[in-house]
């Protein structure tokens, strides 16, 4: 039995294909959680294919349906191996966004995974069908490895309603709060910070949508009859917008803003890159609050977009003025931001930059949650990462997106630990979603290795099961969650 024995498992477990073909099975379901129609598709990726892992892996595992009512089922598992030992929840999601079929580059289909070199190209290859199967294989081979143990308590939540914001997943926690109990979360979603460089992420940004609108009259009016008599909405809304955050991006509402950075995630932070990898953008050094590193700026801080706006007829203008502009925006913010009173802050800085004629409609929103870089769990998380790969870890304290970090960090007050096997440009939610092979393999190596120093340090009672305080995090709140 050694943690080598382990990794060799999971290094084999890829070597002889036995991962893709589970994985091309899993990525065959159709469940597109965003489609009405799916839901006993839906139910059927948990009994028919999760349920008998889980069991052959010796866990006790049941159904829960969804207590809002439409949307997917939940599959709540436990393998209790002894009281005085460390329990980890596993999470992950079953369900994917639409495929988008006829999008896809011949010969490429979303329900099969093809392999083109280093590309694993399928719909939930990346997100999460693929993750999540890293870490149910990486328990199988801790288990061969230690003769059918784990040395540690493990408990899984799989839901299948994350692609449409985690609906009822909050009242699941909180209705089987006892059920759920652990000593930390340790998951995988989202990407790497590059694909060649392991990464932890300790949280997510939270996000809140809101819409800005001003509705003058009724009707547009020709624009040589009535211009310069009419007040123009579109005019309007964009020196109201322009009023909220500047040329450069920066935030200009203080409410809007958050707090200083903390040492700790600055220190976190000092030696991350963002961006230079195949497919991504060009970051521009000039955008975002000055004074703050490209990392800081997206990790660390705030940002304030605008996703769309519209007046008129854009695909075909006419020469009248319109009687009505919106924009649809958004607050990406970090722990510590007032973002429950954003409407109250919008709403004073507009009256106070003279446009109280624009309506404020806030749509939805999820609060931000980070554990601290310093917590003892992180620092056995990273020690882990590194024996296994030789490589210096990128720890991130909360991922830019945004992920139901809140249920496990608020509800069920556990610290968490995010594991990604996935990379930047891996297409997710998009035509041609992929996963890399080599990501694959490492990420099988590093779980196995993760859950085997899990249950070495249980052993030695070493395990900082009592490393309070905990994540920080805004405060919870309602709706539905904006990935």
């Amino acid at each position: 039995m050694s943690r080598d024995q382990a990794i060799e498992h999971a290094t084999h477990h890829f070597e002889t294909g036995e991962f893709l073909k589970t994985l091309n099975r899993r990525v065959g379901f159709r469940t597109e959680s965003q489609e009405s129609d799916r839901a006993a598709l839906l139910r059927s990726y948990l009994t028919d294919e999760i349920t008998p892992e889980a069991e052959r892996l010796g866990f006790a595992t049941r159904i829960a349906d969804n207590p809002v009512a439409g949307f997917g089922p939940f599959l709540l598992a436990s393998r209790h191996e002894r009281d005085d030992l460390p329990t980890v929840l596993i999470y992950g999601h079953g369900d994917v966004v639409r495929g988008y079929d006829s999008q896809w580059r011949a010969p490429l289909t979303p329900w099969a995974v093809t392999v083109e070199g280093e590309r694993w190209y399928g719909r939930g290859t990346a997100d999460n069908k693929g993750q999540h199967s890293i870490n149910l294989a990486a328990l199988g081979s801790v288990l061969d490895a230690r003769g059918g143990r784990l040395g540690f308590n493990a408990k899984l939540l799989i839901e299948m309603g994350e692609e449409t914001g985690s609906p009822g997943l909050d009242a699941i926690c909180r209705a089987h709060q006892e059920e759920l109990r652990a000593d930390v979360l340790i998951a995988s979603d989202g990407p790497r910070l590059a694909a060649r460089r392991p990464t932890l992420f300790l949280g997510s940004r939270g996000v809140v949508n809101f819409r800005l609108s001003l509705n003058l009259r009724e009707g547009a009016h020709h624009s040589g009859n009535w211009g310069g008599l009419l007040r123009n909405p579109a005019t309007v809304l964009a020196n109201a917008l322009a009023s909220l955050v500047d040329a450069r991006g920066v935030i200009a509402v203080d409410g809007l803003r958050p707090p200083p950075i903390p040492e700790a995630v600055r220190h976190a932070l000092a030696d991350i890159s963002v961006g230079g990898g195949p497919g991504d953008p060009a970051v521009d050094d000039q955008w975002g609050e000055p004074g703050l590193s490209a990392p800081e700026r997206v990790f660390g801080w705030n940002s304030f977009e605008i996703l769309a706006m519209k007046a008129g007829n854009p695909e075909n203008p006419v020469n009248a003025i319109p009687s009505s502009a919106f924009a649809v925006c958004q607050l990406r913010f970090v722990v510590g931001t007032d973002w429950q009173n954003l409407a109250q802050h919008l709403r004073t800085h507009l009256d106070a930059h003279g446009f109280p004629l624009v309506e404020i409609d806030v749509e939805r929103g999820a609060p931000a949650t980070r554990l601290n870089p310093d917590d003892p769990w992180v620092t056995w998380a990273i020690a882990s990462l590194e024996e296994t790969t030789g490589k210096k870890t990128a720890v991130l304290p909360n991922l830019g997106g945004t992920l139901p970090n809140e249920v496990f960090a608020d509800t069920l007050g556990l610290p968490t630990l995010w594991v990604p096997h996935s990379y930047p440009a891996c297409s997710q939610h998009a035509p041609n979603e992929h996963l890399l092979g080599p990501v694959v393999r490492e990420g099988l190596q590093i779980m196995a290795g993760l859950f085997w120093d899990l249950g070495e340090r249980s052993r030695r009672d070493s395990t900082p099961r009592d490393s309070t305080p905990r994540a920080s995090s805004s405060h919870a709140g309602a709706g539905a969650r904006v990935d």
